[in-house]
């Protein structure tokens, strides 16, 4: 059995399941919520379970076809790489340029890695995007998003 994108993939995904299940354990229960049928903990510990059920099935499914399915070391590893990068600046910007500038910047970014090229692309997919997902979270879910810490003006 070689290791393909498809089962690398798994790979993570199993880790990213046990991982998660493993600290649903440390959400504050409520006293008396241990013997409720549903409490904080109960969802978590379903979505883990669902995803190490899945991420197993992906990692001992045999592929269509084996040649559509290239081994890992074909694939494109810098991408992913690239990626990663982005989304490590995205948590250590977001607390100082702010959720709309920094999720544009991390849009953008990502969109340029996969391949766009097109600057109205770029940011009309991205600026649109990350301001309607603000303004919903801030103005409609009234969910606190702190204030950039630079102050442009």
């Amino acid at each position: 059995m070689s290791l393909t994108k498809d089962r690398f993939g798994g790979v993570l995904f199993l880790l990213l399941s046990l991982s998660y299940g493993y600290f649903a354990a440390d959400i504050p229960l409520l006293p008396g919520d241990i013997y409720e049928p549903f409490h904080a903990q109960t969802l978590p510990y379903w979505l883990s379970g669902l995803g190490i059920i899945l991420s197993l099935l992906l990692i001992v499914a045999k592929a269509e076809d084996e040649s559509q399915n290239a081994p890992l070391l074909r694939s494109n590893v810098l991408l992913m790489i690239g990626l990663l990068a982005l989304t490590l600046l995205f948590s250590v910007l977001l607390p100082w340029l702010g959720f709309p500038i920094t999720t544009s910047l991390f849009l953008i970014g990502s969109y340029r890695i996969l391949g766009e090229r097109r600057i109205k692309m770029l940011l009309g997919a991205s600026v649109p995007f990350a301001l309607i997902f603000w303004l919903l979270l801030t103005q409609v879910l009234d969910v606190y998003i702190a204030p950039a810490r630079l102050i442009f003006w």
